[in-house]
C-alpha cells in the first residue's frame, strides 16, 4: 500500500506564512553574516573581526575572559592591544572587603603580555596594607609600560600610607622612568616624596597636565615648586594648603607656563590650635589670575573656627568654597568683602546666629555667584528672600535645608517658596530632612 507524504504544520501557522517568515529571517541573518552562512547554523567563530572586538568592548572583564575560551579566534581577539589600553586593578582582601579582586593569574598575564599596551591605569584597593603593597608590586613590574593616566585609589582609609616610603617610591619610579608620557596622575593620600617628584619631572615634564596629590605629607613646598618650574603644560593641580606658597603661584604665572585651569586646595587641620596657617600675599594671587584669568580656584576647608584667622583678610580670587565644619559669621563677612570671583559657596554649619547680613553682602559683592548650599545654619525668611532677589536668575543651584529658614511676621514657609520661585524664574522648594 502506497503511503502519502503529509505536510506537518506546527500550531495554526499556514505553510505559506511560515515560508515567508523564513525568507525574512534569511534576509536579516544575511545582512550580518553573509549569504555563505545561511545554509548552516551560525558559526560564531566566523563572526567578522570588528564585530567580535565590539562585543568584547562591552563585556565585563570576567565575561570577556570566559568568552575567550569559545574558540581560538575569540582568544586571539581577547589579547588585541586595543582591549588593554584601559584597565583598573581591583585589589581586596577577603577578610576586609566583600568586593572581588582581579584574579592573580590575570594580573600575571597582563604583566607578561599587555604591560606595553596599558595607557589608562588605576589601582583600587581596600583598607588593608596587603592590598596597597600588592599594588606597589604590580607597579614595579610595569617596566615596558607607556602609561598616560595613573590613579591610586583607596576605597576606605588611605592604605597606601601604611606602605613603607621606600617600597612605594621604588614602585612609582619604575612607572615614572619608563612611561615618559604621563599626562594625568592622581596619587592622593600616599607617601609620595620630593625625590619621586623629581624623577617624575625629569621624565615627563613635557606631557604632565594634571597632578592631584593632596594629603601627601612627605612632599614639601620645594618639591611641588620643582613641578611648577619645569612642567609648563600643567593645567590642573590639587594639593594641601601647607604646600601652597607665593613662589609656587608665581612659578605657575611665568610666561613659559600655560594657563592654569583648575587649582584645588585642601585646608585641613586635625589638631586644633597646633597648626598655624601661613598667609598668601595678594600680589601672588593677582599674578596667577592675570596670567590665567579663567582659572577655577577651589578651596575645601576642614578647620575649627579659631583657625581661620589667616584667610580672606585681603582680596582672594577663590571661585568655589566648601566649609566642611562650622564657620563663623565673621569669616562669612570676610568672604562677602574679599571674594569677588566667588561662583559657589557651601556652608555645612554655622551655629544659631542668623546669617542675613552676611548673605546679603555676598549677594552684593559676589556678582558671579551661581550656586549656594546651607546646612546647619539659620537665616530668616525675609533675609533669605532678599538674598535671592539680589542674585536673581543667576542662581542655578540653591540647596537650603528647611530647618535653616526661620519664619517671621512677613513670610511663612509656604509663602517663601512661592516668592523665591518667582525671583529664580523656576519652581523651588527647600530641602527636607529624610525621616528614615
Amino acid at each position: 500500500m502506497k503511503r502519502t507524504r503529509q505536510k506537518v504544520v506546527v500550531g495554526n501557522e499556514d505553510p505559506q506564512t511560515s515560508q515567508k517568515n523564513k525568507k525574512q529571517k534569511t534576509c536579516l541573518y544575511g545582512s550580518v553574516f553573509g549569504e555563505s552562512d545561511l545554509h548552516s547554523s551560525v558559526d560564531w567563530g566566523r563572526l567578522p573581526h570588528h564585530v567580535i572586538l565590539r562585543i568584547f568592548q562591552f563585556l565585563p572583564l570576567v565575561d570577556r575572559a570566559r568568552a575567550s575560551s569559545v574558540c581560538r579566534r575569540w582568544n586571539e581577539t581577547f589579547h588585541i592591544p586595543d582591549l588593554w589600553r584601559r584597565f583598573e586593578f581591583e585589589l581586596n582582601q577577603p577578610a576586609t572587603s566583600y568586593l572581588k579582586s582581579t584574579h592573580p593569574d590575570l594580573i600575571q598575564q597582563i604583566i607578561k603580555r599587555h604591560a606595553d599596551h596599558l595607557q589608562y591605569v588605576s589601582f583600587k584597593v581596600d583598607s588593608s596594607t596587603e592590598s596597597a603593597e600588592a599594588a606597589c608590586d604590580i607597579l614595579s613590574q610595569l617596566v615596558n609600560c607607556s602609561i598616560k593616566t595613573l590613579g591610586l585609589i583607596s576605597t576606605a582609609k588611605p592604605s597606601f600610607m601604611n606602605v613603607s616610603k621606600a617600597h612605594f617610591a621604588s614602585a612609582l619610579t619604575v612607572v615614572f622612568v619608563n612611561s615618559k608620557s604621563l599626562s594625568s596622575i592622581k596619587i592622593e593620600d600616599t607617601p609620595l616624596d620630593d625625590p619621586s617628584l623629581k624623577v617624575l619631572v625629569a621624565n615627563n615634564s613635557d606631557t604632565l597636565k594634571l597632578l592631584k596629590m593632596s594629603s601627601c605629607p612627605h612632599v614639601s613646598p620645594a618639591g611641588i615648586l620643582c613641578v611648577a618650574d619645569q612642567c609648563h603644560g600643567l593645567k590642573e593641580l590639587a594639593l594641601n594648603y601647607y604646600i601652597l606658597s607665593d613662589e609656587l603661584l608665581l612659578a605657575l604665572s611665568s610666561e613659559k607656563h600655560v594657563d592654569l585651569e583648575h587649582l584645588r586646595i585642601d585646608v585641613v587641620s586635625e589638631n586644633p590650635g597646633q597648626v598655624e596657617f601661613h598667609t598668601i600675599k595678594k600680589q601672588s594671587w593677582d599674578a596667577l589670575v592675570k596670567h590665567s584669568p579663567k582659572v577655577n580656584i577651589v578651596m575645601y576647608f576642614f578647620l575649627y573656627e579659631e583657625e581661620f584667622d589667616a584667610f580672606f583678610r585681603e582680596e582672594t580670587p577663590v571661585t568655589h568654597l566648601y566649609f566642611g565644619r562650622a564657620v563663623s559669621k565673621a569669616m562669612l563677612g570676610r568672604i562677602g568683602m574679599n571674594c569677588p570671583r566667588l561662583i559657589e559657596l557651601v556652608v555645612c554649619a554655622n551655629g544659631l546666629q542668623p546669617l542675613d547680613d552676611e548673605l546679603i553682602r555676598i549677594a552684593e559683592r559676589c556678582k558671579n555667584l551661581t550656586a549656594m548650599g546651607l546646612g546647619e545654619c539659620e537665616v530668616t525668611c525675609r533675609g533669605f528672600i532678599e538674598f535671592v532677589k539680589m542674585c536673581g536668575c543667576r542662581l542655578t543651584q540653591l540647596s537650603i535645608m528647611e530647618e535653616v529658614l526661620i519664619p517671621d511676621n512677613d513670610y511663612s514657609l509656604d509663602r517663601l517658596h512661592l516668592e523665591v520661585s518667582k525671583h529664580l524664574g523656576r519652581m523651588w522648594f527647600p530641602d527636607m530632612m529624610p525621616t528614615w
